[in-house]
């Protein structure tokens, strides 16, 4: 085995590592949803004492998971497309494709950002109204979710200039 292959391997390694532990905090996070539902129903169906921070505390564990599942769970397989051209023409065109959204996403996602980071920093006057805490803590995700996007993106279309055209199951959509 070369060097080359065996520093591959070990990027491989640490990915599949790192991802564990993404799919891990979104479920976990799924878990905080859970429960705090299970929570809310109990406290005001039982007990008849409704609870708002359960509520408040659910709204956050979603937009966590959604945008973190999104940045580092989510595979590019994974996602949701209008693939009806897309599956209709010849690898190459598909790397084109490719390209011309990668570059459209980094692109508009770039442009956004100093936009985003100054209003996610503007939320720290601001907090949640039960638990307290700070909206710009709260809203950091999209700032991390923003910077994956953007890396994600630039590797699809480094691999589409190269002729490799993103893992997906051609024609794998629903009827719909």
């Amino acid at each position: 085995m070369n060097l080359q292959n065996m520093n591959s391997e070990k990027w491989m390694t640490a990915g599949r590592w790192l991802r564990r532990r993404a799919e891990a905090v979104t479920a976990a996070l799924l878990l905080i949803m859970f429960l705090c539902f299970i929570l809310t129903i109990v406290a005001r169906y039982v007990f008849n004492y409704p609870l708002g921070w359960t509520e408040e505390a659910s709204m956050m564990a979603w937009i966590w998971c959604t945008l973190w599942g999104a940045a580092f769970v989510l595979r590019e397989r994974d996602e949701v497309r209008f693939d009806v051209f897309y599956s209709s023409v010849s690898e190459k065109a598909r790397c084109v494709f490719t390209v011309i959204t990668g570059i459209a996403a980094i692109v508009l996602f770039a442009i956004a950002l100093p936009a985003v980071f100054s209003y996610v920093t503007f939320l720290k006057v601001e907090k949640t109204a039960y638990l307290g805490i700070r909206l710009d803590y709260l809203y950091s995700i999209y700032l991390v979710f923003s910077v994956a996007v953007i890396i994600r993106y630039a590797a699809l279309t480094w691999f589409a200039l190269r002729g490799r055209a993103p893992d997906i199951q051609i024609g794998a959509g629903s009827a719909l």
